[in-house]
């Protein structure tokens, strides 16, 4: 499969360079029309077809990527970006995660798979850290960062966690309306072992410090799941899956859970199965999720 990266450092600076009324339209037409494929699969238009409409730069924003109008931090950041060579990072990466998925017989159900790297809002992404990324269409994956020293060395393993969703997503359904707390779970408990394999535990996100760290609230999450795995609907799996400071912002339920509570106790189900049954991970993400909680025994089923 052809790997396919975007020059979004150049893309930024020629946006930043523009009068800043300018620039909505270069974000919607440079820089995501690459991506267009991929926003039309989730519901969001290039542009809105009435004027203040939702489109791809009011999604961008609610995603947390940096406002165009924030030049100066952008340009900052950028220059960092060009530093840490973090295109030639994600390159490898990239390659790393293919050879991984190409060894165990599997593939991505794409011809190719396009990468954009972002400008993340660090007011907005506080919790995750300072970076967040997108790669539920297979074919595509959308990465945001403002760097900073705890985010940087771990960029490779973001990247492989969002290269797993597109493996899983080529050979399991997503439903929007029927995904269950079980489904989710196992969908970033696979994608964040999945970048433990390649990178080590060391450099997975702040969403898993709690399964690392253990202890009464981490018992508490799983008893919480335990009970929840059924749950249907993406509305209220949200609740579940982020915790209640991100649920409140983003216009879901809370549930009585810490942030990304269900990413910990996703990555500690999938690790459970891996070592039960000695599944290799890239053959595991194309498993149903009853097999996977079934044979996990993580949970009191």
């Amino acid at each position: 499969m052809k790997i396919e990266i975007e020059d979004t450092i150049g893309q930024y600076e020629r946006c930043f360079a523009l009068a800043e009324e300018k620039r909505a339209d270069n974000f919607r037409f440079e820089m995501m029309g690459p991506f267009e494929r991929m926003w039309n699969a989730i519901g969001v238009p290039l542009r809105s077809p009435a004027p203040g409409g939702y489109d791809v730069v009011m999604a961008a924003d609610m995603l947390g990527y940096l406002p165009l109008s924030d030049s100066e931090r952008g340009l900052r950041a950028l220059e960092e970006i060009k530093r840490m060579r973090a295109l030639d990072t994600v390159r490898r990466t990239l390659n790393d995660c293919m050879l991984l998925v190409e060894k165990a017989g599997l593939q991505i159900e794409a011809v190719a798979l396009k990468f954009g790297l972002y400008l993340a809002n660090p007011d907005k992404l506080k919790l995750q850290k300072g970076y967040c990324g997108f790669g539920g269409i297979p074919g595509f994956v959308q990465v945001s960062i403002f760097p900073n020293e705890y985010n940087k060395p771990r960029l490779p393993a973001i990247v492989a966690h969002e290269f797993n969703h597109n493996l899983r997503f080529s050979h399991a359904a997503w439903n929007h309306g029927n995904v269950t707390v079980g489904d989710y779970l196992v969908i970033e408990g696979l994608a964040e072992c999945f970048a433990e394999e390649l990178y080590g535990s060391e450099r997975l996100g702040p969403w898993v410090e709690e399964a690392r760290k253990g202890g009464g609230d981490f018992e508490r999450s799983v008893s919480v799941f335990g009970e929840a795995l059924g749950v249907k609907g993406f509305a209220e799996v949200a609740g579940y899956m982020f915790g209640d400071e991100i649920a409140r912002e983003q216009g879901y339920a809370p549930v009585g859970l810490p942030p990304f509570a269900g990413y910990a106790v996703g990555y500690a189900a999938v690790r459970s199965f891996l070592k039960r049954t000695g599944v290799g991970i890239a053959e595991a993400s194309i498993l149903g999720t009853e097999e996977i909680i079934r044979e996990s025994g993580f949970f009191a089923l």
